[in-house]
This record gives C-alpha cells, sequence and structure tokens, in this order.
C-alpha cells in the first residue's frame, strides 16, 4: 500500500473511534462538556467580552470626539459669521456715507425703489410676527 492511503485509513479509523466513544457516552448519560486546559486553547467567551468591552469604550470615545468637534465647529463657524457680518456692515456704512469738505458725514440717499422694497419687507416681518402672537407659537 501507498503511504497516502495508509495515513488515510488510520485517520478514518482514529475519526471512527472517536465518534464512537462519545457514542457510547451519550448513550449512558454521561457525556460531559470537558474544558481543556491547553495553553493554546482559546477561550472565545474571554474573547467576546473583552472585545465588547472595547468597543462600548471606542464608540464612546468616537461619540465624545465627534461631539465635541461638532461644537468647536459651530463655535468656529459662528464667530468668524459675526466677524463677516461686522466687515459687510464696515463697508457698507463706507459707501453710503460721503464725508464733506466741512467733515460732516451725510448718508447718501437710497433710491425710492429700495426704500419701497425694504418698507414692503418691514410690514410683512410685522405681520408674520403678529400671526406668530396670535397663534402662541413664540
Amino acid at each position: 500500500m501507498s503511504l497516502p492511503l495508509i495515513s488515510f485509513s488510520v485517520s478514518l479509523l482514529g475519526i471512527i473511534v472517536m465518534i464512537w466513544r462519545k457514542l457510547v457516552l451519550f448513550r449512558q448519560g454521561t457525556l460531559e462538556d470537558i474544558k481543556h486546559s491547553h495553553p493554546f486553547a482559546i477561550d472565545f467567551e474571554k474573547i467576546k467580552y473583552f472585545a465588547s468591552k472595547a468597543g462600548k469604550k471606542l464608540r464612546y470615545g468616537l461619540l465624545f470626539i465627534v461631539l465635541k468637534s461638532s461644537i468647536k465647529a459651530s463655535n468656529f463657524i459662528k464667530t468668524k459669521w459675526v466677524l463677516l457680518l461686522d466687515e459687510i456692515k464696515n463697508r457698507v456704512l463706507k459707501k453710503t456715507t460721503v464725508i464733506n469738505a466741512d467733515g460732516i458725514t451725510e448718508k447718501k440717499e437710497v433710491s425710492k425703489y429700495l426704500k419701497i422694497i425694504s418698507e414692503y419687507q418691514q410690514k410683512i416681518r410685522n405681520m408674520k410676527y403678529r400671526i406668530k402672537k396670535e397663534e402662541g407659537i413664540e
């Protein structure tokens, strides 16, 4: 016989003996789960426990980092927005004011069309405010 055939038959015989022993123990009702104390045997319950614990810590850490960065980003955007609005207001005031030879500042006269539009917008804001006040939204 060849070597592979001999090794196959020996391993098959070993498997049959192991299964036969388990069946005998099962029929007797004495089959117990044996814990192996081999140093290279893996304890999956411990690995599962520690992995879940590390996963929870990682999730809380990531949540903290995301919240902290979003709060910092919103604060940064808010402060930059306020500075940008101030800059725009300053530029608009420079364009709308005229300094005379006497050093007196006068505002340029706005066109009639823009006055009408701004009055219309103000009326709409007042109407919205009254409606919200009556409905109890604010």
